[in-house]
């Protein structure tokens, strides 16, 4: 009894031996070994890289989980992956592509060993394995309890990192950072939530729910993944719509403890749904297919098959029908492969991605991909016309190049147009502050319908940006200052600011100007002496004691400054230069020339420009602004 007491005891402590020295993991110097080579090769570096299929290189691939210290302290987990490679007699520069995918990464990350061969150094060597590459690879997504998948070429190992309670109990302890944190003392932070997923029928969702018991000072996070070994991407959401969930769609769930290393619950709660929800899968199938040439001449097609879940299936070649049958496609014979699953990588959308190529196929001929599950067969799935797209693009190109043209016409077309409505929006706009000023004058009869249509000429002018000054609207200024010294304060600018007086032509004003001439005449050298006092800057008072032959018999201060214009008009005729200064302007709906008038115009009014409103508006318009000086001096009127 004693000795298989003592036999069972060897036993046990064997056995704790073997398991303890498994679970020490080899310590190694972060700082002293990263990318070391073998003799024969040199210049070796790594650097970042992107995810680059390489069906087949001569290398083989060994990855093992190891410590890595800083002089023999702080141990986190990393990773040695150790290549033995087959350097060929040609080869000096090359390179090759080492992946990895963590679960706790957000893609596949991948990097780039560049290198030197040097074939003299490697001639007699017993073998050529004593040809390799050692990368240490530490990252901070490499973490206790993950599994990690390496690939180079078309190589792969995965490896299970041991959990922090394996690596805790063993010598590590003491150098390791991880056992700190969950040592005894630290247990109550160590629970993990529970949750479960209901699947909701009557609207199509998934409902995630956390038990309420699994109480936690800490935040909750969760995140998504499919397959066991697949990048595990944060979710937010606590609903998942019922036509996106998969048999292999699985979930992690932890509390938030800050930069503490949290324990998550990992449920895969859909494995037993398989029949309800393998549809979902297919559905999501894609393959892409591209016809291709290899390195010996031959003519192959390659295809990418991608999936949400690692699918078995079976892949082949067929030819696509013409004609009526062009819905046919038949299967090559001798190619047909099924999916292995072994290549499977994950593509930065979380789905899974099956690459493959069927060699030496028949150029020339229609090809696509057929695919078949166990329930379904999908495709076919065919090559991208290049034909088709060049076609398009070069459609499109057409139908620019038509645009441009057709708009380059319609503004040679429309030039006029748009340069006349530039320039009617600039003087609109831009040129009211700098037209010119205007007197306008009225009639020296009280005639209402005659002084509405003097008020209605005066507000267009001031429309169309003149400054304008009319005698009905200066009432007070009149009854204050009188009505020679008014209009003489209103003309004596002229020269400085384009001044130009507007007289308004009825049978009344008419037969005022036939009667002041009449007058002129019989008094004469009285007369010159009104003229000359209109001339003076200081004559106001002077003129209004002189000529009260001339205005007697007026009955409103506007005939006054009616009859005051006359003698300006009579000064300026003697200078030659009263139709730059005075025009005029009657009102077709009112008769100008008197009944009882035999004769033409009045003297006094002859060689003034004459405007009949409205019908010649534009060409009163026109008139003032281009100024009283220049040959086109009475554009659109005529001088009388």
């Amino acid at each position: 009894m004693k000795a298989m007491f003592l036999w069972w005891s060897l036993a046990i402590l064997l056995l704790i031996q073997i398991v303890a020295s498994a679970l020490e993991l080899e310590m190694l110097d972060y700082k002293s070994e990263h990318f070391t080579c073998s003799k024969g090769i040199s210049n070796c570096t790594v650097k970042a890289g992107a995810v680059v299929l390489i069906p087949e290189c001569p290398v083989d691939l060994e990855v093992q989980p190891v410590l890595c210290c800083r002089q023999g302290t702080a141990c986190r987990p990393c990773l040695h992956i150790h290549l033995d490679i087959q350097p060929r007699n040609h080869q000096t520069a090359s390179y090759m592509h080492v992946c990895y995918n963590v679960p706790e990464l957000g893609m596949e990350i991948c990097k780039i060993l560049e290198f030197t061969v040097i074939p003299a150094a490697l001639d007699g060597q017993a073998t050529s394995k004593q040809a390799w590459l050692s990368l240490l690879l530490k990252d901070n997504a490499v973490s206790f309890n993950s599994q990690v998948t390496v690939y180079v070429c078309s190589h792969h190992s995965k490896v299970v990192l041991p959990s922090v309670d394996e690596v805790c109990s063993s010598a590590a302890q003491g150098v390791v950072e991880e056992c700190d944190r969950h040592s005894p003392r630290r247990k109550l932070t160590c629970s993990v939530p529970s949750f479960s997923a209901l699947i909701d029928q009557e609207s199509h969702e998934v409902r995630l729910q956390v038990n309420k018991a699994d109480d936690s000072p800490y935040p909750l996070e969760m995140c998504l993944q499919h397959e066991v070994n697949g990048v595990c991407r944060t979710c937010k959401e606590s609903t998942v719509p019922l036509h996106s969930v998969t048999p292999c769609m699985c979930f992690q769930v932890w509390w938030n403890k800050g930069d503490e290393r949290s324990h998550r619950s990992i449920s895969c709660p859909f494995r037993n749904h398989t029949e309800l929800l393998q549809r979902n899968v297919w559905e999501n199938v894609s393959v892409s297919v591209v016809q291709g040439q290899m390195n010996s001449g031959g003519a192959m097609l390659s295809w990418n098959l991608t999936a949400p879940c690692r699918v078995e299936a079976e892949v082949w070649p067929c030819q696509k029908g013409a004609g009526l049958d062009m819905d046919r496609c038949t299967e090559l014979v001798a190619f047909r492969q099924r999916l292995s699953d072994d290549i499977w990588r994950e593509n930065s959308r979380g789905h899974w991605l099956m690459p493959g190529v069927f060699e030496d196929v028949v150029l020339g001929l229609d090809l696509c991909v057929m695919v078949k599950g166990k329930n379904s067969e999908l495709g076919p799935f065919c090559p991208i016309d290049s034909s088709w797209w060049h076609w398009r693009w070069s459609l499109l190109v057409l139908l620019s190049l038509m645009l441009a043209v057709l708009a380059a016409i319609c503004l040679y077309f429309l030039h006029g147009k748009l340069k006349r409505w530039a320039w009617e929006w600039y003087q609109k706009e831009c040129g009211r502050p700098n037209r010119g000023h205007i007197v306008l004058l009225s009639p020296p009869d009280v005639d209402g319908s005659v002084s509405e249509l003097v008020c209605e000429l005066g507000s267009s002018l001031c429309a169309q940006g003149f400054s304008v000054s009319v005698d009905l609207w200066s009432r007070a200024e009149l009854c204050s200052l009188g009505p020679l010294p008014w209009l003489h304060s209103q003309l004596q600018h002229l020269d400085s600011q384009g001044i130009r007086a507007i007289l308004v032509l009825t049978q009344a004003a008419w037969e005022r100007a036939e009667d002041w001439v009449r007058q002129w005449d019989q008094q004469g050298q009285q007369g010159k002496d009104i003229v000359q006092g209109v001339e003076k800057e200081e004559g106001g008072e002077e003129m209004e004691g002189e000529d009260n032959g001339l205005l007697q018999g007026l009955s409103s201060p506007y005939a006054d400054v009616f009859s005051a214009a006359l003698s300006c008009i009579k000064a300026e005729h003697k200078l030659g230069c009263a139709g730059e200064r005075f025009l005029l302007v009657h009102f077709e709906a009112h008769s100008a020339k008197p009944p009882s008038s035999e004769r033409g115009l009045p003297e006094l009014f002859q060689g003034l420009p004459m405007f009949h409103l409205p019908s010649q508006s534009q060409g009163l318009l026109a008139e003032l602004a281009m100024g009283p000086t220049g040959p086109e001096a009475g554009i659109g009127g005529h001088r009388v």
